[in-house]
Parts: structure tokens; sequence; C-alpha cells
């Protein structure tokens, strides 16, 4: 039985066609799909094998279309000598879509590395994202605290009470607050400010060897000429811009303290000497009086003009210094009688200038009065207050080596307490002679001059007042004593002064 190949044709032909249609329809969509998702390696993958696989199925449909027609044609031969070719095709496309196989095999592992990489990259990034952000906020919170910590450091440098500096290496100052500011005499170097300029090189040896120096004693200069005693402590600090190294000083005002302590000094001093001096005096005054009595009898009975009486006018002459110096002792022991009383100060300085200023024009000395108006009335004994009064100016006239000034001044000190100074243009007093100008029988006076009582006895008059009595001098330029006394209603509340 003879069966008809046409349908056989058909499908072949059509089947062929169908394949190239279906082959080229699938490139196009993977075409568009590697398109839409370009990083997508599988998407590339099919794409080449889609056109590999398109490739055959067009060499193999077009072998197969010309096959049928040239049968059909009855061209047998012609297909004999094609079809190597076109298995030969065939073959080269199968070896085409084996190679991209291969190919993607390890472009496949390539990628795989990558992506793994590129996963390392991004953890890496975000971890590197956190850090960042986490160091933004250190730094945030860090430069919060070095804006708070310079905020409380700069107003400890601005409201301390004591002195502070930054000085370069040798001295120059950099930096003053304000208390230093107000207090010292500023200059371009910290050692302008010192007395003694080898107080100054000694602390900048001492810092520059061993890196700081602890608290040590100096004369400082301050504001308006007035000196004073500091305590001065210094350490190196590098600075962080420049990598300088700079010395910071700390300086602490002592005058006050130190003068408290020497005027307790004095005063305990004074207090036992006191004591002593009034028993020393209770002891000898009976047997003077004893001695001056006698004195005097033997003298009235002995004849004029003869050799004992002169013997015993001599003896009652020296016996009568004693009793003074006896009287002073007791005065300045307060165990003289006080007979206090409401009184104004101005009439007893006029009535002690009446008594001393023409001495003082006679040695060409200019008394000067600056007296407050409406002054309270004191509570005191007058005539002690005169001897007070007396002593001082005295002084003041001794003190002056030919022409000069005594200014004597008063004023009030609010309700309680009036002062009055007298201070003078003569050659003042260094800080030894200072501290022992209320030591009993110290005097730098030429010798019987005077007894080195007159201060004496007017400080224990004073403080038996309830008063104090202070002194400020420069060498060279003058001494200035001023009493303080409290007022009628204000005796026994006048507080402590500084001796200075």
């Amino acid at each position: 039985m003879i069966v008809s190949s046409f349908p056989i044709f058909i499908v072949d032909l059509v089947g062929s066609m169908l394949m190239i249609v279906f082959s080229l329809f699938c490139f196009g969509r993977m075409v568009r799909l590697t398109t839409l998702e370009k990083e997508n390696i599988l998407w590339t993958y099919l794409l080449f094998v889609c056109a590999a696989l398109s490739i055959f199925a067009v060499s193999r449909s077009a072998g197969h279309i010309l096959k049928q027609l040239l049968l059909f044609l009855n061209f047998t031969g012609v297909w004999g000598h094609i079809r190597p070719f076109s298995g030969s095709v065939n073959t080269l496309t199968f070896i085409l879509v084996a190679s991209v196989t291969v190919f993607f095999e390890r472009v496949w592992v390539i990628n795989r590395a990558i992506l793994r990489d590129r996963r390392a990259l991004r953890q890496a990034h975000e971890e590197l994202s956190w850090l960042n952000r986490n160091l933004e906020k250190l730094v945030g919170e860090r430069t919060e605290a070095l804006a708070v910590s310079e905020k409380k450091y700069r107003r400890m440098f601005e409201l301390s009470e004591d002195m502070i500096l930054v000085t370069t290496g040798k001295g120059n100052i950099l930096a003053l607050n304000p208390a230093g500011g107000k207090r010292l005499d500023t200059g371009a170097s910290f050692g302008d400010l010192f007395v003694d300029g080898d107080e100054f090189h000694a602390i900048m040896e001492t810092v520059s060897g061993e890196g700081r120096i602890g608290n040590t004693e100096a004369a400082l200069k301050g504001v308006g000429g007035r000196c004073f005693r500091a305590l001065v402590s210094g350490v190196t600090v590098t600075d962080m811009d420049s990598r300088e190294r700079n010395v910071l000083f700390m300086v602490r005002d002592v005058e006050e303290t130190l003068t408290m302590r020497e005027q307790m000094a004095t005063t305990e001093k004074l207090a036992a000497v006191g004591e002593l001096s009034a028993g020393v005096a209770h002891e000898v005054n009976n047997p003077l009086g004893i001695i001056l009595g006698y004195t005097q009898l033997l003298k009235r009975s002995a004849e004029d003009e003869s050799s004992l009486k002169e013997d015993l006018s001599v003896i009652e002459k020296h016996v009568i210094g004693c009793k003074k110096v006896v009287e002073s002792l007791l005065n300045f022991a307060r165990s003289g009688p006080s007979e206090k009383q409401a009184c104004h100060l101005h009439p007893i300085i006029e009535e002690v200038l009446a008594f001393t200023r023409h001495q003082a024009e006679m040695d060409g000395i200019q008394v000067i009065t600056e007296l407050g108006p409406d002054l309270p009335e004191i509570h005191a004994d007058a005539e002690k207050i005169k001897q007070v009064l007396i002593n001082l100016i005295i002084n003041a006239v001794h003190a002056i080596d030919g022409q000069g000034e005594i200014h004597v001044t008063t004023g009030s000190e609010g309700p309680e307490t009036v002062f009055v100074t007298v201070a003078d243009t003569g050659s003042g007093m260094d800080a030894e002679t200072r501290s022992r100008i209320f030591d009993p029988f110290f005097t730098t006076k030429p010798t019987g001059t005077g007894t080195g009582l007159g201060l004496s006895v007017s400080y224990g008059i004073v403080k038996n007042h309830g008063g104090e009595i202070d002194v400020i001098s420069t060498p060279g330029k003058g001494t200035a004593f001023t009493v303080h006394l409290p007022t009628v209603g204000g005796e026994g509340k006048s507080g402590h002064r500084e001796n200075r």
C-alpha cells in the first residue's frame, strides 16, 4: 500500500516555521526581561541560550523547509550535496549552546562571588554608616561636654577671688583673670609685679626645672602703688595649638591673714609685757615714793647753796624721772584711772595742735588739717586721747628731716566709729621696724631722746577705749597712723582692724 507523503510534508513544513516563530518569540521575551533587570545574571544566561537555540531552530527549520522544497521539486541530488552542510550548521549551533552553558557556569560562579562581595560591601557600608553616625553623636557629645567644661573653668577663671595668670616660659603675661586685673599693677611681664626681681627669677627657675612650684611667699606690687604679700604657686601647661610650654600661676593675697597673725602675736606679746610691766611698776613705785619723800625732807633741812642740797636735787630729779617711766608703764598696762564721757574729737585735736603746731613750724614743718564735718561724739577720756595725739604728732615731727608736712585728718566710718589720721612726709619705716613699733622701750630715736614707751602707751590707751590703731608706712615716703574710736552708743562694737 502506498501512503501519501503530503501530510508529512505539511507537518514538517509547518512545524519548521512554528519552530522559527516560537524561538524568535522566546528570544524577544528574554530581551525584554533582560532589559528590565540588567543586573540579573540568570536572565542574561537565558538570553544567550535563547539566542543560540533560535539560531539552531532557524538553521534546522530552514534546512527542513529547503529539503522538503527540493524533494517536492524532485531535486534529490541537490539536497544530497546540501545535506552535509545543514548537518554541520546544526552541530555548530549545539556546540554554541553547550559553550554558552559552560561559559555561564563560570560566569555564575564569578557572579556568586561578586554577590557575596557585594553583600560584604553593603554590610561594611552599613557598619561604616553606623560608626559614622555614632562618631558624629560621640563628637557632638564630646563637643558639648568640652563646651560645658570650658564654660565651667572659664567661670572659675573669671569669678575666682584668687589672681590667676597664664604666662610664657619667660614670664610674659598671656591671660589674666578679672581679680588679677583689679588688684595687680599689671604690665607686660609677670616679673614687673614683683617688688624683688630675684624672687621672680627664683620662682621661674624652679618651675622650669621641676615643672611646678608650691606656695611661695613673695611681695607684689598692687594697684595704686600698694604692695602686698602673696602666696605664688604655678605649674607648666602645654598649649594644644602651638605646643608651647606656658605657665599657669595662682596668686593668693595673704597680706590680711599675715597682718592679722602679726597683730595677734603683737597683742599677746603686749598683753604679757603689760602684765609684767604692771607688776614691776607697782613694785618699783612704792620704793620710789619713799625715796622721793625722804629726799624732799632732807632737802628742806639742808642749807641753801650747800653741796648736799645740790646732790639731793639731783636725786630728786632722777627719782621724778623714774616715777614718770613707772607712770608710763602703768598707763601701758591700763592700770591708770580713766574717766570716760561723751566728748567731741575736734576740740581735743585743736587743743593738741595749739600745743604742738608752734614747735613743728619752727622746724619748717607745715601742719595741715582736714577735719570731717558733723562727727558724732565719742565716749572717751579726753586727756588720754590728747596724750595719744601728742605722741603721734611728736613722732611725726621727729620723723621729718628738714621741711615737710603733717596731715591731720578726721572722718566717720559709719554711726559707730570715727577716725583720726596723723600722716607725715618723713623717712617712713621698713617692714621689720613697723612690726616692732608698739613694743615697749623700742625706739629709733638717738639715745636719751625718747623712752620707747610713747606708742606702747598710746596703743594701750586706744585699746582701753575699745578702739584700734593701725599704721601704713612706705620707706622714703612717710608714715600714717590712724586711730579708730567708738562713738557714743558704739563702744564695744568696733571690730578688729588690719594693722598694716
